[in-house]
């Protein structure tokens, strides 16, 4: 390693230039690692990284980083921003985002889902690369990917999992970044907070529905779900966390724990009891999945449709997954599953509170206004 790159490990790029321009850049690396770098912290992927021990900014890259900096509160330290955040959007479900339009003002490191540009994070010069790992990668390319980072850059890369609500393993992969990045940036005890009240809230939802017997539960499919985009009817998600807190059998489960694209006539085959279309599916062209149920005679028949037991959730994904709006969805569809389970709930009452719990406002009638006010509505198709 060059005296350059071992230097600009610890100092922001703009001081560095005007070191370089001084004639001073003969400082020992050494000496500049003692005053900021003073802690070290191991990351989801085993990885020892030196860091300062208050960073003042940061950077956060690939699909929800930056989501999960602004659940703890910690947005402030962001000093630039991936493509995706200054991309004007046709709708727009992530309340992070809504609710921090100063994110559009900062500069650009790279493209989003974590398509870094190494030269643009030099300029910006942040003390930390928050990174979230690509799915489906191996651990040892993982690893790789943020060596190489670090080492284009010289400034320490934090790797780790987005983790999701659909498993116990997904769980605590979720969990486990929150903690790593509040240990990091300083909010130890808001990370904790949260977790707990996402603990306690899927208890409650749980505990709701948990005497009813397998005999009693009700069928249920959910279409339209984005990923990677907007999608149609057949974009499911087969372990749909909603579904399994609230014990609604999900017709598609056996479809695996991913997302999954089934086929139509699957769908009519199951024939559920309800439909819950996720409004995302809105983005596409003639309304998605809603417009499908409208014109596509082999859907009229579902006895969801003829009943009228066709209802709008809240996007499950937008840039990787929106919690607060899962959360949300699972006591709204509750609510409509299980009436007399969740009497006491005023479903946008408990979405305002639950998205306040995670962003510190409520972005509910934003995001819903965006989406033709069809999420938490009974659709008529």
């Amino acid at each position: 390693m060059t005296r350059l790159s071992m230097f600009s490990i610890t100092v922001p790029f703009k001081i560095l230039t005007l070191i370089a321009l001084l004639g001073l850049l003969a400082v020992p690396a050494a000496m500049a690692a003692d005053t900021t770098a003073d802690k070290t912290v191991t990351d989801s992927y085993g990885r020892s990284v030196s860091i300062p021990s208050e960073p003042k900014e940061v950077i956060c890259s690939g699909s929800g980083c930056l989501r999960y900096l602004t659940y703890l509160g910690a947005q402030n330290l962001a000093s630039g921003v991936d493509s995706i955040e200054k991309e004007p959007q046709k709708m727009d479900a992530r309340g992070y985002a809504l609710l921090n339009p100063q994110f559009k003002d900062l500069p650009l490191f790279g493209e989003y889902r974590g398509k870094d540009d190494p030269e643009k994070i030099i300029a910006i010069s942040p003390e930390i690369i928050f990174k979230i790992s690509s799915t489906g990668q191996t651990e040892a390319a993982t690893k790789d990917e943020a060596d190489k980072l670090s080492s284009k850059t010289s400034i320490p890369v934090i790797m780790m999992p987005y983790g999701s609500l659909r498993t116990a393993e997904e769980q605590e992969q979720m969990f486990s970044t929150l903690r790593l990045m509040g240990d990091v940036t300083g909010k130890k005890d808001r990370a904790e907070e949260l977790i707990s009240y996402i603990e306690a809230t899927i208890a409650d939802l749980q505990s709701r529905t948990k005497g009813i017997s397998e005999s009693e539960q009700k069928t249920a499919y959910v279409g339209g779900v984005s990923y990677a985009g907007a999608h149609g009817i057949i974009s499911t998600e087969p372990a749909y966390p909603p579904f399994l807190w609230d014990n609604i059998k999900n017709v598609a489960g056996k479809m695996g724990s991913q997302h999954a694209d089934v086929a139509k006539e699957a769908i009519v085959d199951w024939d559920p009891d309800y439909l819950f279309m996720d409004v995302g599916t809105l983005q596409m062209d003639s309304d998605g999945g809603i417009g499908e149920l409208k014109n596509d005679p082999a859907l009229a028949g579902l006895k969801a449709v003829k009943n009228g037991n066709v209802y709008g959730v809240l996007p499950y994904n937008w840039y990787s997954t929106n919690y607060e709006n899962v959360l949300a969805d699972a006591y709204y569809i509750g609510k409509i599953v299980y009436p007399d389970k969740f009497a006491d709930v005023d479903p946008e009452a408990k979405a305002d509170e639950i998205m306040t719990t995670f962003l510190g406002s409520s972005p509910l009638k934003d995001i819903n206004s965006q989406y033709k006010n069809m999420g938490f509505t009974k659709l008529t198709i």
